[in-house]
């Protein structure tokens, strides 16, 4: 008798969806993201950001978390002196560039893996992305006059569908919060989020009870979209 073949679909991996809980100030804001099962964190270097930290505020806070977590240095056209400065003083395991920074650029630090981030302001926008192939992700955020993120701005997410079928690992931001953690997750199931201002009482004061009730959105329902 012929044996019967098993279900193929059973041994389909399971993606996750990976978290970022960024524009991190202060150590027991890291600790809390970190317990509650985000993936990394983000360390603003940014100036004109209110969620700046220093690159040895970034070392102290990185050498408290647990070694699998992410650490992110955030940038807005940095030189490369500054970043290889943050990388080794913060332990960074990411860059991502959240400027004007040029694909070759982007390119210096091979082998970190950089995230090139992108303000939708509208479909026209999606047009610098084929540019910035080499990178390891895209993050797309909403855009807003004069700020570089952080906005709790949301754009419209069918622009991050289309990003998507360019198939680059995509990073979706702007104006995310427990409330709505979910649906994008339902209607974009991107590769990761990416959240701030969203899970915060204040710029880089993050409230330890959002934190776990976004992960815990995001983590029910993919799990449910997989089953």
């Amino acid at each position: 008798m012929a044996r019967e073949s098993p279900d193929r679909h059973q041994f389909q991996p399971v993606v996750k969806i990976r978290i970022k809980i960024c524009g991190i100030t202060r150590a027991e804001d890291a600790l809390a993201a970190a317990e509650a099962g985000a993936d990394a964190i983000g360390f603003m270097f940014y100036a004109g950001s209110p969620r700046c930290v220093t690159v040895g505020q970034a070392g102290e806070i990185s050498r408290r978390l647990p070694p699998l977590v992410g650490r992110v240095g955030v940038f807005v056209n940095p030189t490369e002196a500054e970043v290889r400065a943050a990388v080794a003083g913060a332990g960074l395991s990411a860059v991502q560039l959240h400027g004007e920074e040029t694909p070759e650029f982007c390119a210096r630090f091979a082998p970190l893996p950089v995230i090139k981030a992108f303000r939708i302001r509208g479909e026209e926008s999606l047009g610098e992305l084929a540019g910035y192939a080499g990178v390891q992700a895209w993050l797309l955020d909403a855009w807003v006059q004069g700020a570089r993120g952080g906005t709790g701005e949301r754009f419209n997410w069918d622009l991050a569908l289309k990003a998507k079928s360019q198939g680059r690992p995509i990073l979706l931001a702007g104006g995310l919060t427990p409330g709505n953690a979910a649906q994008a997750v339902r209607e974009v199931h991107p590769d990761a989020l990416d959240v701030s201002s969203g899970v915060e009482t204040a710029p880089g004061l993050k409230d330890a009870a959002k934190i776990r009730a976004f992960i815990a959105a995001v983590t029910e329902t993919s799990t449910a979209e997989l089953g």
